[in-house]
């Protein structure tokens, strides 16, 4: 049977993680380290409670986070400049050379992947890979609206509580 696209998406997606899994190997980063890292980098200094809403977790996993960051010397905690009660997540030097290594490691990638696809069909590939994930951000942002989840979410609650090979 001839995969889905559906399939072949969620094989570029492990295959993602698996890369990253191999970027961070060695390192005292990890892929949730590495997302607090991202985020601060494109939106630059942020409270830790600015970061937990960014990152949609909760304030006390975004304390761990940045606890092992700046144990490892990739972030620091600094005083907010305006509100003497915060305190900035901000990047140290080390950290702005590794985001920056790793954007130009990612063009390099981009540029890998893009070359499997004929020139002649790269725009329409590249504005076919934004529809879809635009689209995937507006189904994932509507979930539990209890408008189109509730058929997935029943059969994942049946295949839960049903042994494996009896569905």
């Amino acid at each position: 049977m001839e995969p889905s696209v559906l399939d072949r998406l969620l094989r570029i997606g492990d295959l993602f993680d698996k890369d990253l899994a191999r970027v961070v190997r060695g390192t005292t980063l990890t892929p949730s380290r590495l997302r607090v890292l991202r985020v601060i980098q494109h939106v630059g200094p942020m409270t830790q409670h600015a970061l937990a809403a960014a990152l949609e977790v909760s304030p006390r996993n975004v304390t761990g986070l940045v606890d092992a960051l700046e144990a490892g010397g990739y972030v620091r905690r600094t005083p907010h400049p305006r509100d003497r009660r915060a305190v900035l997540v901000v990047l140290t030097d080390p950290a702005v050379e590794l985001m920056a290594g790793m954007r130009c490691d990612q063009a390099e990638l981009g540029r890998a992947l893009l070359e499997a696809v004929d020139p002649a069909d790269r725009a329409a590939f590249e504005r076919g890979v934004a529809a879809v994930a635009d689209r995937l951000a507006v189904l994932v942002a509507g979930a539990g609206d209890g408008v189109d989840d509730e058929p997935r979410a029943e059969r994942f609650a049946r295949a839960r509580s049903t042994p494996p090979g009896t569905l």
